[in-house]
Parts: structure tokens; C-alpha cells; sequence
């Protein structure tokens, strides 16, 4: 019989123990309809950067994407200066709508697939890389945009993709749950997702198989980009400006997330559903901070001791551990000879 992985069980009963606590002090306000569909509106911003967070940690040596909100931004501001120099917002909405969010898909795919060559082709780590990258797409965007915020406008479609419903569901959390759903299946079933987890798990073992690993590193990054970009595109459509150092905690959070839901900071392993999970824990966690009246600074002490636990809990596979004592008293003990 197939453990159960210890990871999403408890990321499942986080979410039911925050629904129960937050519906206890706000005195049922924190389950309302309206907070519901705020917090799910407000996931996918980082829900997207944590995954690509996860696909860098998935593939080893010390892999991991800090360009990731730098690259959102840079992708916010440039797909919106092209767009807007193309298309007039309140004559083709339409146009400019799927313009724009084409574009921050190109302009995230792009940055990405540049940080993924210069890892797998130069050699460089991937944490020196990303860093300076970071820097370089912060810096293109203010070069862009002169320093100062880029109105995107508040056209109808773009409008509806940050503030609108489907069925009660905000249209990013969908778009969100899809793209995770689609990602989840490739990294499931595909060879491609076989092929990261194991060079992440052993890059010895993979090279002897002849996994073309410089291939691998780049379309990793590549899709770290594109998530990046789709991020970039879910901001602008929430908040009307994109700005180049919108979100300057988010980097914070991202890994935050992806070491919640499990990833292994040396590699190999990595679940969609566990980081849909965590990013929806951090903002229940997050919301029910602020109906309790703490501050932000409180909120980031509380991120930064919660990255501590987690990297502890996963270093010494605290979860495994309980999750294995666990299933060994539930299942029947073998009868003696």
C-alpha cells in the first residue's frame, strides 16, 4: 500500500484548522462569501512565482529563481508600453487585453529561458545567476518606465481577469488553478517531468542515462519566466499601475511557500498540489493576521520564523517520520509463523 505523502496531509489540515480558528475570533466574518473571494483573488500572485520557485528547486545544485517578481515587473511595464502604444485601452479592449497578457507570457518565457542558458551553458550557480539577473530586469524596468508607475488602465477583459467572477470564483484563481492543474499533469506524466525530478534527485545518474541536462535547466527556467510573467499580468490586472518595485516581499514569500509545501532545497522532488496548498495557507494566514489587528512588521517576523520551521521540519523529514509512525499502527501487524 502507497504511503500517504505526509506533506499534503498536513497542508490539508493547516487550511482546516486556519478556516476554524479565523471563523472563531472574527466571529464567523473571516468565512464570509466577500473574504473568501478577496483571499482567492490574491493567491495567484504569488502562487505563480512559488511554483516556479519549485521547478528551480526541483532541479538540483542548489537551484532556485530570486528573479522571479523582478521579472514580473519587467514583464508588467514592457508588455504595457507596447500595448498601449499599440492599441488604444478604450477603443479595442479586446486587442489590448490579449496583447498585453501575451506579452508578459513572451517577456517572462524569454527572461527565463536567458536565466536558464547562462546556468546550464556557462556553468554559473543558480543562485548567483538569479541574483544578478534580478537586478538586471529591475534595472531594465525603470529604465523603461523612468521610475515611475505605468497606467495600464482598467479595460473590460484585463478588468474581469483581476476583479471579476466565475461562478462566485475570482477569473485568476481559475486561471491559476488551470495553469497549476496543466503543470501538475506535464511534471506527473510527462518524460520531461521524470527527467527534472531525477537530475535534481542524482545528476550523476541522470548524465549516465543521457538526459540532456543544459536542455533540461533551460526550459525549467524558461517556465519559472513564464509564471513570472503570468504573475506580472495578474498584478497589472489587479491593480490598474504596474510599478518596478511592486511586491519587494514577495521573493520572501515565494520560497516561503515552495519550502511549506515540501520542495527539497537540494532537489528532486516537488508537487504542484502541495504549492497550491501552501500559497493558499499563506494567505489565510496572512488575512487572518490582519482581522486580528496585527501589524506588517509582525506578519513579516511571522514569515521569517515560519521559513525556519519549515526548512528544519523538512531537513530532518519531520513529516515522513510521523506520517510513517502513523500508518505502521494503523495497518494490521503481520501474523507469526
Amino acid at each position: 500500500m502507497q504511503r500517504p505523502d505526509g506533506n499534503l496531509v498536513l497542508l490539508v489540515a493547516l487550511i482546516g484548522v486556519l478556516f476554524a480558528v479565523g471563523g472563531l475570533l472574527s466571529g464567523g466574518s473571516y468565512l464570509s462569501l466577500f473574504n473568501l473571494q478577496s483571499m482567492a483573488s490574491q493567491v495567484p500572485e504569488i502562487g505563480f512565482l512559488a511554483i516556479g520557485v519549485m521547478l528551480a528547486m526541483s532541479a538540483g545544485d542548489g537551484g532556485i529563481d530570486l528573479s522571479g517578481i523582478a521579472m514580473a515587473n519587467l514583464a508588467g511595464v514592457a508588455s504595457g508600453l507596447l500595448a498601449l502604444s499599440v492599441f488604444p485601452v478604450a477603443e479595442a479592449p479586446v486587442a489590448f487585453t490579449i496583447t498585453f497578457v501575451s506579452g508578459c507570457a513572451i517577456a517572462g518565457l524569454i527572461g527565463g529561458a536567458v536565466n536558464g542558458l547562462i546556468i546550464s551553458r556557462l556553468g554559473i550557480t543558480a543562485i548567483l545567476c538569479t541574483l544578478g539577473t534580478q537586478m538586471f530586469f529591475t534595472g531594465l524596468t525603470v529604465v523603461l518606465s523612468a521610475g515611475r508607475a505605468v497606467r495600464i488602465g482598467a479595460p473590460g477583459p484585463l478588468y474581469e481577469l483581476g476583479n471579476g467572477f466565475l461562478f462566485g470564483i475570482p477569473w485568476s484563481f481559475v486561471l491559476f488553478v488551470a495553469v497549476a492543474g496543466a503543470l501538475g499533469v506535464v511534471l506527473r506524466f510527462t518524460p520531461y517531468g521524470a527527467r527534472l525530478m531525477m537530475t535534481g534527485s542524482n545528476r550523476i545518474a541522470a548524465e549516465y542515462c543521457g538526459f540532456a541536462r543544459a536542455r533540461i535547466i533551460t526550459v525549467t527556467y524558461a517556465l519559472s519566466g513564464l509564471l513570472a510573467g503570468l504573475s506580472g499580468a495578474v498584478i497589472a490586472a489587479r491593480n490598474v499601475n504596474v510599478k518596478w518595485d511592486y511586491g519587494t516581499t514577495y521573493l520572501l514569500i515565494a520560497i516561503l511557500v515552495a519550502v511549506m509545501a515540501g520542495v527539497k532545497p537540494d532537489g528532486g522532488y516537488g508537487r504542484v498540489i502541495n504549492v497550491v496548498l501552501s500559497a493558499v495557507i499563506l494567505q489565510l494566514m496572512s488575512s487572518l493576521l490582519n482581522f486580528i489587528g496585527l501589524s506588517n512588521f509582525v506578519r513579516d517576523l511571522a514569515w521569517g520564523a515560519l521559513l525556519i520551521f519549515f526548512l528544519f521540519v523538512n531537513r530532518y523529514a519531520l513529516v515522513e517520520h510521523f506520517a510513517a509512525q502513523l500508518s505502521s499502527r494503523r495497518s494490521p501487524r503481520a501474523s507469526k509463523p
